[in-house]
């Protein structure tokens, strides 16, 4: 059954970045051919999202926006099927509609087929309509669907090739990415190292065993992060590892690579996470999804000069498990929250130190584990990034 949810949507459509994108003459051409096989004077691919319907082409009649309210598409997509109306005008869900009333047309004879992604997720319509009444053959209903899973396949190429252009620009940039994402480990192999040499002038064997037991900790994190962050880096991000672990252990390890940087702010970090947790992932990219989350959360709050407070909370649904992290930083101003998770992007942070991969990195994990990130509102007053993973 197609989803019509409306985040799902939303997701979606941004996905395709069709809407406001010159014309793609390939979805043009289907709406010209739509007009020509139902024997119409217009039709349009419509995409759908909270508050507008997005003509982004179409045939016999000039593209347009209007508000969700004032769409006929709107009022059928919720069913997500095929639909024809005969005449609009003596039809209850379209009597009103100024596209019907000649506020804004005259439509009388309505038809679509909704677009719906490889998801199952429907995004929007192909329509077809005319200024008189009419029909469809079950011929001409069945080439209407066909022509809008071709509509769909058109996005998906779009989608896909921005992919390509954007895994390129990834793998570019991934020599920095690895070292963003293993500065903390290492930064705690050096300070472990540090006091280990300090035990050895004090003539303390204890402390010198103890300092090196947790660097050599360090470096085997460090190890199982460059294993895996390349391999990941191969497939593209497409898959992750997965076996059953303790959320609670994963956090445990990254807690301590920043231990050194949680002192040096003197920040409180509060772990919510019940030790007996096991969730299915990849251990290695989890951590470091951790790890880029619970450092942004650290320097951003401390750059806005406060003692950051940072709170670290999971939990499990009945579809999965939602991981949130906040802070008492200066947050995400709202129109920047889906741009800081491009690659190098910094938002409006140019003055904290970082190359604006960390969020970059984490969404991919995210996705890679058939889940989704996204920035809020914090109680504590700064962001909260929370982290959605289906059950698997």
């Amino acid at each position: 059954m197609p989803i019509t949810d409306a985040a799902a949507r939303l997701e979606a459509i941004a996905d395709y970045r069709i809407v406001d994108a010159p014309v793609d003459p390939n979805l043009e051409g289907l709406a010209a051919l739509a007009t020509t096989l139902c024997h119409v004077s217009g039709a349009a691919v419509n995409i759908i999202d909270d508050r507008y319907q997005h003509q982004v082409a179409t045939a016999g009649v000039e593209a347009a926006i209007c508000d969700r309210q004032d769409s006929m598409c709107a009022v059928v997509l919720p069913n997500a099927r095929h639909v024809w109306v005969p005449d609009a005008s003596v039809d209850e869900r379209f009597a009103e509609n100024p596209f019907v009333t000649g506020a804004r047309g005259r439509v009388r004879f309505y038809a679509s087929s909704p677009l719906i992604t490889p998801a199952g997720v429907a995004i929007g319509t192909l329509c077809v309509f005319d200024d008189h009444a009419g029909t469809l053959t079950a011929e001409q209903s069945s080439a209407l669907d066909l022509l809008a899973g071709q509509a769909v396949e058109v996005l998906e190429l779009r989608r896909l090739t921005h992919e390509l252009e954007r895994s390129n620009d990834q793998l570019a940039h991934f020599a920095g990415q690895i070292s963003h994402d293993l500065r903390n480990p290492l930064t705690a192999l050096m300070g472990q190292i540090d006091l280990a040499l300090d035990g050895v002038d004090d003539g303390d064997g204890s402390r010198t065993t103890h300092a090196l037991r947790r660097a050599d900790a360090a470096a085997a994190r460090m190890n199982v992060m460059i294993t895996e962050l390349l391999a990941y880096a191969r497939v593209g991000g497409a898959e992750a590892r997965r076996e059953r672990a303790a959320l609670g252990a994963i956090t445990e390890g990254v807690i301590a690579d920043l231990e050194r940087a949680v002192a040096a702010f003197d920040a409180r970090v509060t772990v919510r996470i019940d030790p007996d947790d096991a969730i299915v992932c990849d251990p290695a990219l989890i951590a470091v999804l951790l790890q880029n989350l619970l450092a942004n959360a650290l320097k951003f709050a401390a750059s806005a000069g406060v003692a950051p407070v940072v709170e670290l909370d999971a939990q499990k649904g009945p579809t999965g498990w939602t991981i949130t992290v906040d802070d008492n930083g200066p947050g995400v101003a709202a129109e920047l929250r889906d741009r800081v998770f491009g690659v190098m992007e910094r938002g409006d942070a140019g003055d904290v130190p970082g190359l604006g991969l960390g969020l970059a990195t984490s969404r991919r994990i995210a996705q890679a584990h058939g889940g989704r990130i996204a920035i809020e509102d914090a109680a504590l007053g700064g962001a909260r990034l929370r982290v959605s993973l289906p059950t698997a």
